[in-house]
């Protein structure tokens, strides 16, 4: 008697009902999405010749089949206006953004961002990249494409100049993640974002902050004549010694899961007692449900000097860097013109693209920028 009274009164009430259905249509979304994902890697594991279930290696919840890559974002400087914001020795630099293609959900929007940005005040080039993961990356990326840049460039940290510019590149990674986990229309528990970001003043200086497992490297010329791959930043990833230690010090754990092929997946990061979220970084912004298990967003930070040598600059997301390693990247766009940096980024996409079909039969979202310099000491 008493859940039909319950019952009858709840139905008879109109505020009730509008909120129930409220609260439904609001959920239908989500309730879709996690549906087709799941019906769409549930068909990848009945692939074994018996029927039955086998595990299918998978890096991404996102995957491709396009070979173009649907829709970019495309940035580029000719050469007055790079050498206008870098005193000249920055020759050109280019960059493009280009999403994967989920067949399971054909409005999906690419969750990398690119960032390049000249400050007016000082003449410095910053750019960065933000690879968003998760139903709401993109959304997450999005707030520190908007607001990242005019952070750092108005920050009194920044204006002292030296290391107070890797003090401002890595503060403003926590400033707007804060931003960002207050918003409510952002869920963060699974969604987050890595960033990498650089700035390159005019005293040839490189300034670097990174969180996660996108890259920055540069190609130096060796006695040879070679370009020759020199690391800038380091990955974030949960099975260096280091990363892992605190993972499992905060209650973590750290594994990779192993497939059919007898070849593990990259190493993740699980909660103590269930196994979630499975996120395949050690630093992140975002990403709340991870940051309980001992994921961080505290940057590392690198300064490195620029001299007659340093010939390129490459950045990218990890799409970019999955399958192509630092040297592979130079030396396949050895002979690209070096007043058009937009032939070499054309060239890292179609061939990172390539590969990922190859390896994994997916493609991620993939962010390039290739900067040439012509330094004279």
């Amino acid at each position: 008697p008493l859940l039909s009274s319950s019952s009858s009164s709840s139905s008879s009430s109109p505020f009730f009902s509008s909120s129930l259905c409220w609260l439904v249509a609001a959920s239908l979304p989500r309730l879709l999405f996690f549906l087709l994902s799941f019906l769409f890697s549930f068909s990848l594991l009945l692939q074994s010749s018996g029927g039955g279930i086998k595990k299918v290696r998978r890096r991404l919840s996102v995957v491709s089949d396009n070979a173009l890559i649907e829709g970019l974002e495309s940035l580029s400087t000719d050469d007055g206006s790079a050498s206008g914001g870098s005193g000249g020795f920055i020759s050109a630099y280019s960059g493009i953004s280009k999403k994967g293609y989920a067949p399971y959900n054909p409005r999906k929007k690419n969750q990398d961002r690119l960032i390049m940005a000249e400050d007016e005040a000082t003449g410095a080039l910053m750019m960065s990249v933000f690879d968003g993961h998760g139903e709401a990356g993109h959304l997450v990326s999005q707030q520190f494409k908007d607001k990242y840049a005019a952070a750092v460039f108005n920050s009194s940290e920044y204006k002292s100049g030296g290391e107070g510019i890797n003090a401002a590149l890595a503060k403003y990674f926590l400033t707007v993640e804060a931003d960002v986990l207050k918003d409510n229309s952002i869920d963060t528990e699974f969604s987050g974002t890595t960033a990498v970001a650089t700035v390159i003043t005019m005293d040839k200086t490189l300034y670097c902050a990174n969180c996660g497992d996108s890259r920055i490297m540069l190609g130096e010329l060796d006695d040879s004549g070679k370009i020759v791959a020199k690391e800038v930043s380091i990955d974030n990833k949960p099975d260096d010694p280091k990363e892992k230690a605190r993972i499992i010090k905060s209650g973590g754990r750290v594994f990779a899961v192993e497939y059919d092929d007898g070849v593990d997946g990259p190493a993740r990061v699980w909660l103590k007692h269930m196994d979630i979220p499975g996120l395949a970084m050690s630093r992140s912004l975002g990403d709340t449900v991870a940051h309980s298990a001992g994921v961080i967003s505290e940057a590392e930070v690198y300064t490195v000097p620029l001299t007659s040598k340093t010939k390129t600059l490459i950045i990218g997301s990890d799409g970019l860097w999955e399958f192509i390693s630092n040297q592979e990247a130079l030396d396949l766009i050895a002979k690209c013109p070096r007043n058009d940096p937009a032939v070499a980024v054309e060239i890292l996409a179609k061939e990172s693209n390539k590969r990922w079909m190859r390896e994994e039969q997916v493609v991620d979202d993939t962010t390039i920028a290739v900067a040439y310099f012509n330094i004279t000491d």
